[in-house]
């Protein structure tokens, strides 16, 4: 249903100036556009999606010009009642411009208010990097539909995060059971981005998080650290056996060159992402005597530049993520030049101001990572995420960085449900555009859900703040004897992570006033309040979360008390989740990860059976 002429536009992402005028323009039942030729047929084919539209040379309802505005996406869109005019700087500004001219029709229908607008990109880089090698392999209908989504909110980079993932040959018993992507599979992503303005980049982990193969016994020879040993992950736990390729083994790098030898001719983009990050067990392992003897940043850089050297071979530009190096400041400029620098972090204090005047000085390129929130979780967790996408907007901007690209994880399970994620996505896309400008939620709504009442993206930020207060006393005791805020994490997730003795932050009414603040965003059967405009499949999948959201409040309030009446109830809705898990899951992606994702939530209900 078309919004009212009077409500101001709602569009994703906001332009940097819209000037609303007098009157109205209506829209005639078929759209000609003339103009500059391949211009007119851009914007005549994205058009073409919400009606019937023709390139024509006489009386156009859309003339379309490209002139020098400014920045290559700049463009200007005037709709008046002599017609509607796009003048921008490049066939990329079309493409920006026509995708905001789809908005307003998909906003106000045929009758369009008159307005002018001005826009061009905070960042030339405006990216999601999608995690594809936790348990999740979105099938290619799922995927193709993503990069429209995307387009039509002006990203142009897209990265999928991966480990073990694609089809690589000679290695089949690592992808075996993953549903990988094949070669063929990532040529024709490769196409469909290309042809709605973004650009695929390879993505291959190339030193840690790399356990899905060393944990085979073909590859843990390769490995820093041997099955059954322990070792610190940063300080924050213990974790037992392989995670990153030892350093010192030539036989990590012949791996290495056989995996990229393999993927990047398959896409076109001269960029690479090679990870390289978190490699905290290096030095704890094999390679301890090396470390003590040279230092680990110097261990560290000389691997990573050795993999720079084989993307180099391939006439390509490698990226990795520099949390590793940034612990070492006086060895950044023994990166290699041309190596950009991805500067992650994913809560509201992550200094992305220091990082990126650490890599600048050090001439290099930095791009700033913020995350969407949404892993480790079931909700996502609202405030921290829009903290963190502001955070990375307005410090990226002022202190260099050439890129904005939002990083969507999936840890244990990639158990969120893709609406989570979208929502997420659909502010990160605003930032990457539009820089510090104030974001409305309602935006998402219409534009990411197709929602004429505007009510999801709001259900959702109201959702994700649920347990809010709990997250923010649920982290680590501080050296002075205080809680600290739970990162990277919501404390819903956390507490179905510990066991039914287990204790943990929040008593009893600590978690009977979370169930009073989700209580008014339910109906009476637990679904979305208020949500009635939406397809039948997303309502199950926001009906889904809800019904987790739930569940894993209702378990934390049962293990805190000594009431174990409701018990076997609960056994029953954590089987009824899984089975809905199941169906929503191969909705959107593929088979393999699917039995682990559920064996989490197959662990509760092995719990309460006991």
């Amino acid at each position: 249903m078309p919004t009212p002429i009077d409500h101001a536009p709602l569009l994703l992402p906001t332009p940097a100036t819209v000037q609303r005028e007098d009157g109205v323009v209506e829209l005639p039942a078929q759209l000609s556009v003339g103009g500059e030729p391949a211009a007119a047929a851009l914007i005549a084919g994205i058009l073409s999606a919400l009606r019937p539209t023709a390139v024509t040379e006489k009386a156009p309802t859309i003339f379309v010009a490209i002139s020098a505005l400014g920045p290559a996406e700049s463009y200007h869109l005037s709709i008046r009642a002599d017609g509607i005019r796009l003048h921008a700087a490049s066939l990329a500004g079309v493409r920006a411009g026509s995708y905001t001219l789809a908005q307003l029709m998909r906003q106000y229908g045929d009758r369009l208010p008159a307005l002018l607008i001005d826009d061009a990109p905070q960042f030339p880089v405006r990216g999601v990097m999608l995690d594809i090698s936790r348990d999740r392999v979105p099938t290619m209908a799922h995927l193709t539909t993503m990069i429209e989504q995307l387009a039509s909110w002006k990203i142009n980079h897209l990265q999928l995060y991966v480990e073990h993932t694609v089809a690589y040959a000679g290695h089949d018993d690592v992808w075996r059971d993953a549903s990988p992507l094949t070669f063929d599979e990532l040529r024709t992503l490769d196409a469909h981005a290309g042809a709605h303005g973004i650009e695929l980049v390879a993505n291959q982990n190339c030193f840690g998080h790399l356990s899905s193969w060393l944990s085979h016994p073909r590859y843990a020879p390769l490995a820093e650290i041997t099955p059954g040993e322990t070792w610190d992950f940063n300080g924050l736990v213990t974790r037992t056996g392989p995670f990153s390729l030892c350093p010192s083994d030539p036989g990590a790098l012949a791996l290495v060159r056989d995996l990229l030898s393999q993927l990047l001719p398959t896409i076109a983009s001269p960029l690479v992402n090679i990870g390289c990050d978190e490699t905290f067990d290096v030095g704890q392992g094999r390679s301890r005597a090396q470390v003590a003897e040279r230092g680990r940043a110097a261990v560290y850089l000389e691997f990573v530049t050795q993999v720079c050297a084989m993307v180099r071979e391939h006439g390509k530009i490698p990226m990795f993520w520099a949390d590793i190096a940034l612990e070492h400041p006086e060895a950044l400029a023994q990166l290699p030049p041309d190596l950009i620098g991805l500067a992650w972090g994913y809560e509201p204090d992550a200094p992305f101001a220091r990082w990126c005047d650490q890599l600048r000085r050090a001439g290099r390129a930095v791009w700033v990572c913020p995350g969407t929130s949404c892993w480790r979780s079931i909700t996502g967790r609202t405030t921290e995420r829009r903290a963190n996408l502001l955070a990375a907007a307005r410090d990226g901007l002022a202190h260099g960085a050439s890129g904005y690209v939002v990083t969507a994880w999936g840890d244990l399970g990639h158990r969120q449900q893709w609406p989570v994620t979208l929502h997420a996505l659909a502010e990160a896309a605003h930032r990457a555009w539009s820089g510090v400008a104030p974001y409305d939620p309602r935006a998402s709504s219409l534009h990411a859900f197709n929602d004429d009442s505007l009510a999801v993206g709001l259900w959702l930020d109201a959702l994700g703040d649920v347990d809010l207060p709990l997250r923010q006393i649920g982290g680590k005791i501080s050296a002075d004897g205080k809680p600290t805020a739970l990162r990277n994490a919501s404390a819903l997730f956390t507490d179905l992570t510990k066991r039914w003795d287990e204790t943990w932050v929040g008593d009893l009414a600590a978690w009977e006033a979370v169930a009073e603040r989700l209580h008014p965003l339910l109906d009476t059967q637990g679904g979305a309040l208020g949500i009635a405009h939406v397809s039948d499949f997303l309502a199950a999948e926001l009906g889904h979360i809800a019904s987790v959201t739930m569940a894993a409040i209702a378990r934390a309030i049962a293990r805190r008390s000594d009431d174990s009446a409701g018990v076997a109830d609960l056994r029953d809705v954590w089987s009824s989740i899984i089975r809905d898990h199941r169906d929503l899951w191969l909705a959107r992606s593929r088979p393999g990860g699917l039995e682990h994702s559920c064996s989490y939530y197959q662990t509760l209900v092995d719990e309460l059976l006991g």
